[in-house]
């Protein structure tokens, strides 16, 4: 990414084990079960498999040294930081066996849940500005009429949902990946988050973009080992895109019968960002379904959420949602629900004049010499008879057929009135018997 993230809000990281919020008893028990899993032997080993500073990793050894489950095996002669080795005792490794044999959860520390929703306040996607310019920005490589990206702009800079509806093919699905584009700033994710004894995890690398020492820009992002709580991630703001595969197992917590611990839902993992729900309708569960599942977190920016004790907590909803549909409002939602999703944008078929742009800059990201003459048959031959209805997708469907065709020809690629009647052929289907 080209535009520098901009960090808000970073977690202090905490200085002592009493800060880090949640019981020595499960603190413990991470360090015994990770040392045991990783064969760990040094504090900075430590520290850096449950993600907190040396000094509290060291704190947390002294600890379970006093407990007798740690021992000293002095340093290292090969290691040239001469840092101490620790090993687990007898008793150390029979605690490790004992708690992985009721949890095999280890790794990094979790986040308590009140920590987090502070931590989300501060980083906010309902404080997150777009300015015109990053919008425009974001939408350099789409082609949209005048209108519609007046119209946008307010609906990203709500903290509102956004539906867009529409006929097919028109850039619907490439307006909402450009909604998510305009966002250039950074916000934390926890890697674990914990809840009454029971551990959420929350970073999904398939989700969220980490911004690494390598790719940071600027004084802002050089962040020292104890400048944020480690037990976060520094990230892009994340985005969430779903299809027709959504369902409403996916918006709740799935429990892991093994490690014993759960995976965030996808709403959680895309706090602080953007949650796409594409082919609205689509879904084996009903756009009213989905929405009255929402209705309550969209309004007043928190979710419900149950564990398998069957004990419900809030967590923080703090996404902006966009649905995507090719179906009339009206028939898949009640008027209740059509009065919560705040902004409406029609995406309609562009006319004449934004088809004629369309066609000529996809001709350029091809490689395919444009052709006037072809463009011109198209607008006065083929269209009058589909009366003139253009869709933004008609241009890479024609291109791409035409390319194909001279390739199968072993021709160099180039339009032509044949090829594009050809292809037209492919455009339409015959309806009859």
């Amino acid at each position: 990414m080209n535009i520098p993230a901009k960090a808000i809000g970073a977690p202090e990281a905490p200085r002592t084990t009493a800060q880090l919020g949640i019981s020595p008893t499960l603190q413990r028990e991470i360090l015994i079960k990770t040392m045991f899993r990783r064969s760990l032997d040094s504090v900075t080993e430590i520290a850096a498999a449950l993600s907190v500073t040396v000094p509290i990793a060291q704190d947390l050894i002294d600890r379970a040294r006093e407990q007798k489950l740690i021992e000293t095996l002095g340093a290292s002669r090969l290691d040239e930081t001469k840092e101490l080795r620790f090993q687990l005792t007898d008793a150390g490794r029979r605690l490790a066996q004992d708690a992985l044999a009721q949890s095999e959860y280890y790794g990094a520390m979790p986040v308590p849940l009140l920590d987090y929703e502070k931590q989300v306040r501060r980083q906010s996607i309902r404080n997150a500005a777009v300015s015109r310019e990053d919008l425009a920005s974001s939408f350099s490589n789409l082609i949209i009429a005048d209108e519609m990206f007046e119209q946008l702009g307010p609906a990203v800079n709500a903290s509102r949902s956004i539906l867009m509806y529409g006929p097919p093919g028109n850039g619907k699905s490439s307006l909402a990946n450009a909604i998510c584009a305009a966002y250039h700033d950074a916000v934390y994710v926890p890697h674990f988050l914990e809840y009454g004894g029971n551990v959420i995890a929350v970073f999904d690398p398939l989700i969220h973009r980490e911004i690494k020492k390598s790719d940071e820009e600027g004084a802002s992002l050089r962040l020292a080992s104890a400048s944020h709580d480690p037990r976060y991630v520094l990230c892009y703001r994340p985005t969430v895109i779903t299809g027709g595969e959504l369902t409403l197992d996916m918006l709740d917590l799935s429990y892991n019968p093994v490690s014993r611990t759960y995976q965030a839902p996808l709403q959680l993992k895309s706090a602080g960002g953007v949650f796409i729900v594409d082919d609205l309708g689509r879904q084996v569960a009903s756009p009213q379904a989905l929405v009255n599942r929402w209705i309550v977190p969209m309004e007043h920016g928190y979710d419900i959420l149950t564990l398998q004790s069957g004990q419900k907590f809030t967590v923080p909803f703090d996404t902006k949602v966009v649905f995507s549909t090719n179906f009339p409002p009206s028939k898949i939602f009640d008027k209740a629900a059509l009065r919560r999703i705040y902004y409406k944008i029609y995406v309609g078929n562009p006319g004449r004049e934004v088809f004629v742009r369309i066609f000529v800059s996809t001709a350029k990201r091809y490689p395919i010499e444009f052709s006037e003459e072809v463009l011109m048959y198209l607008l006065t031959k083929k269209y009058p008879t589909v009366d003139n209805e253009y869709a933004a997708f008609h241009a890479p469907f024609l291109i791409e057929q035409m390319i194909a065709a001279c390739a199968y020809h072993g021709e160099p690629a180039r339009m032509s009135i044949p090829l594009v009647d050809a292809a037209w052929e492919h455009l339409f289907i015959r309806e009859g018997e």
